[in-house]
């Protein structure tokens, strides 16, 4: 049965429901004596008779009978494999896997995105992966992650596509009780007045674009920063924050974050600092999952401009 051309089957089918050859080759749209030497053909090829030829029509043999039960099997599975080939290959179907920093979920366009994301392709297997920028810029290269959401680009590896989603503005986080801000509403300060804080900031491994943004800052307002402590996690440095141990600049995002003890203010600098949010992948043929997901993403990018 392995050689059994699969049209031949579909011809066998037509005719046994039809019990009639012209009306079967009506059905399939072909003429009738071709669809009779299919079927001929077929019947060679197995070794068996499949139909008593009456004056009036086709009859199943007892070897017919045994043959359409199992080819309306056998076609139902190939049709169902063909379909679920389509679907990946249109991203209704598969796995994906979407790899984001902490201070990238934060951001509500990410959210919103995946949210989308669910609703148009409910089959795709999701799968969400929190990381570093640099372990995802790793992940993504190596093909354990999809697609990233990451902050900046700094030193991404070749063989990786990126693109900017967006860019925000970013804030200092204060301790609550700090002075410049304990018992004052300030809604701005200049850069240049953390010339003599602590800095708290996210690791340069784990992010170096953003890391390497404020360094340069610092220094158009006039001085080198003191780096006081580096954390694993963006939202590590809030929480070293609320302890009292210094200031820390993030992106504006995150001041969806409460986290009780600390104080957002705006900064103004000779050099805006802007946190750029990133989506990079393997720069490779895409499967239909993640060209699904891109193409969200830019067109919720390009919905969101008019209300920016």
């Amino acid at each position: 049965m392995a050689s059994v051309d699969l049209r031949l089957l579909r011809y066998f089918l037509a005719v046994a429901e039809e019990s009639h050859l012209t009306k079967a080759a009506a059905r399939l749209g072909i003429r009738q004596p071709p669809l009779s030497q299919q079927i001929r053909a077929l019947e060679q090829e197995l070794g068996v008779t499949l139909f008593h030829r009456l004056p009036r029509g086709m009859e199943l043999t007892e070897s017919g009978r045994a043959l359409q039960a199992d080819a309306r099997s056998i076609l139902a599975l190939v049709d169902q494999a063909v379909d679920g080939v389509r679907r990946v290959s249109l991203g209704e179907a598969g796995r994906l896997t979407v790899g984001f920093t902490g201070s990238a979920a934060f951001h509500p366009f990410v959210p919103s995105v995946i949210r989308r994301f669910r609703e148009s392709a409910p089959q795709v297997r999701l799968v969400l992966e929190e990381s570093s920028t640099g372990e995802l810029m790793e992940d993504v290269r190596d093909g354990r992650v999809d697609v990233a959401f990451i902050r900046g680009a700094h030193g991404v590896d070749r063989g990786v596509a990126v693109e900017t989603v967006l860019e925000e503005s970013m804030l200092a986080a204060f301790p609550a009780d700090h002075p410049m801000v304990k018992g004052r509403a300030r809604k701005r300060i200049a850069l240049s007045e953390l010339a003599e804080e602590s800095l708290i900031l996210y690791r340069r491994h784990s992010g170096p674009g953003l890391y390497d943004a404020i360094i340069s800052a610092c220094r158009a307002a006039g001085f080198s920063p003191r780096v006081a402590q580096e954390a694993p996690r963006m939202l590590s440095t809030l929480s070293l924050v609320a302890a009292g141990l210094g200031v820390s600049l993030v992106p504006a995002s995150l001041r969806r974050v409460n986290i009780e003890g600390v104080v957002y203010v705006n900064v103004s600098g000779p050099a805006e600092m802007r946190a750029p949010l990133t989506l990079i992948w393997r720069d490779a043929p895409l499967t239909g999952a993640i060209r699904r997901l891109i193409e969200e993403v830019r067109a919720h990018r390009e919905a969101e401009v008019p209300a920016r």
